[in-house]
């Protein structure tokens, strides 16, 4: 039985499918109001903030991935984030469950220095610090010893459907509704950003393969590095459209996060968008070569077909 805690989110959905197709129809998903992906997925209804109902809902499980998501406020994640992930390692612990943990980027430094799975956390504002928290806990879960864990973690998303991103919302559908694409701060740093379907696909892989556990995994991204100009240019040549795009500079979206959600969420974030950010898969690469990595190129096509 191979479970995803937090089963509504696109990474799960995709997580789902992939499993289904490459490993196992043994699948569990559980979350207040499961959806079912496959016709044979099992779904448990749960909250993640109670450990009893946690554990019921891991019992008899071979593998567990943690791929919960929350509203972007930064008192909710400290309120109920650890709560949650807390109750999935105990619960992962006593049915002797192996752990995969989905996490981000957002506890590494915003500065140029390359991403590698070795550096150190230096998070910055109350999210940052939460993801920080939560990684470290994983960490010392996999210190422990007693069951097989393992962290995937993956930069800024882009992707079909209904993926909710900041390149999807401010560039991609923007261009697709004939607007001017909006970047965030800076049009001429580069951007490391992974097709969601990969990242799923790169989770249920790593999940799948037992010496993978006991270590922190960054997940598979096009080796390109582009700035959003190129993004922009690039998705404009795929979509037909027009490769305008307005900058927001940083105080116009510290401004904007008085009055938008979307803005505020995004304000924390806004330093790493002044340097070059690049996240480097070359590990998962090298012990997965044969894994077919998703173009941006491949990814904006995928995208224009489905609106079409």
């Amino acid at each position: 039985m191979q479970t995803i805690l937090g089963a509504n989110g696109q990474i799960a959905v995709e997580l789902a499918r992939e499993l289904h197709r490459g490993f196992t129809t043994d699948i569990r998903l559980v979350s207040r109001n499961p959806r079912r992906v496959n016709d044979s997925d099992e779904l448990v209804q749960a909250d993640l903030l109670d450990a009893r109902q946690t554990a019921a809902a891991v019992a008899g499980s071979d593998i567990v991935y943690f791929t919960a998501g929350l509203p972007a406020d930064a008192e909710l994640w400290e309120r109920q984030f650890p709560t949650m992930l807390r109750n999935a390692l105990d619960a992962a612990r006593a049915a002797g469950a192996a752990f995969a943990y989905f996490d981000n980027t957002y506890m590494y430094p915003q500065s140029n220095q390359v991403q590698t799975e070795q550096m150190a956390f230096a998070p910055v504002g109350r999210k940052g610090r939460v993801r920080a928290q939560m990684a470290t806990m994983v960490l010392d879960e996999m210190a422990r010893g007693e069951i097989p864990v393992l962290i995937a973690r993956a930069p800024e998303f882009y992707g079909p459907g209904r993926t909710q991103s900041f390149t999807n919302s401010l560039i991609i559908d923007r261009m697709l509704a004939g607007k001017r694409a909006l970047v965030p701060v800076r049009a001429n740093t580069k951007r490391t950003l992974i097709w969601t379907p990969d990242a799923s696909r790169g989770l249920a892989l790593l999940g799948n393969t037992p010496d993978a556990y006991g270590q922190s995994w960054h997940l598979p991204v096009d080796s390109q590095r582009l700035t959003y100009r190129e993004f922009v240019t690039l998705a404009a040549e795929v979509f037909g459209t027009d490769a305008g795009y307005t900058v927001l500079p940083k105080w116009l979206l510290t401004l904007a996060g008085h009055f938008s959600p979307q803005a505020k969420a995004i304000e924390e974030l806004l330093t790493r968008y002044r340097y070059d950010n690049v996240f480097d898969s070359s590990k998962f690469d090298a012990r997965f070569p044969e894994f077919d990595v998703t173009t941006y190129r491949r990814g904006l096509e995928i995208i224009a077909s489905e609106r079409r």
